[in-house]
């Protein structure tokens, strides 16, 4: 399966932007799907999951309540619509795909991730 991530640029802090990740190829099989990313000289870290169906979904304490992921199933993306923001948001962002059998499931992992997009940046100005 191939990930397209998209809507990353340049925002003040408190401002908002819409990421999306559209899935191509292999899509008929089922899979979470997840948003980490990468700070200048840092680890890359998780963002946020959401389940196959849609239906359960997680947040990085460091974005609850300002991030939210979501999914339209039926045209293969996902979305992190990212509110608030700060200059510690600035990053390059990464969706990933999990195959996965169980439709309620996610993962908080990147090791386990089997498909990864480019990378979209987003840099966030005080």
């Amino acid at each position: 399966v191939q990930l397209q991530a998209s809507g990353g640029g340049l925002v003040q802090a408190g401002g908002s932007l819409r990421l999306s990740c559209a899935a191509s190829g292999r899509t008929r099989s089922g899979y979470a799907m997840g948003w980490f990313r990468q700070a200048p000289g840092k680890e890359r870290e998780f963002v946020a999951a959401i389940s196959r169906s849609g239906d359960n979904a997680h947040h990085a304490d460091s974005v609850k309540g300002r991030f939210t992921i979501s999914r339209d199933v039926a045209k293969n993306t996902v979305y992190l619509q990212m509110n608030s923001l700060k200059p510690d948001d600035t990053a390059v962002y990464y969706c990933a795909a999990k195959e996965i059998s169980d439709t309620r499931r996610y993962s908080r992992f990147d090791y386990q991730y089997d498909y990864w997009g480019q990378g979209t940046l987003v840099t966030v100005s005080s």
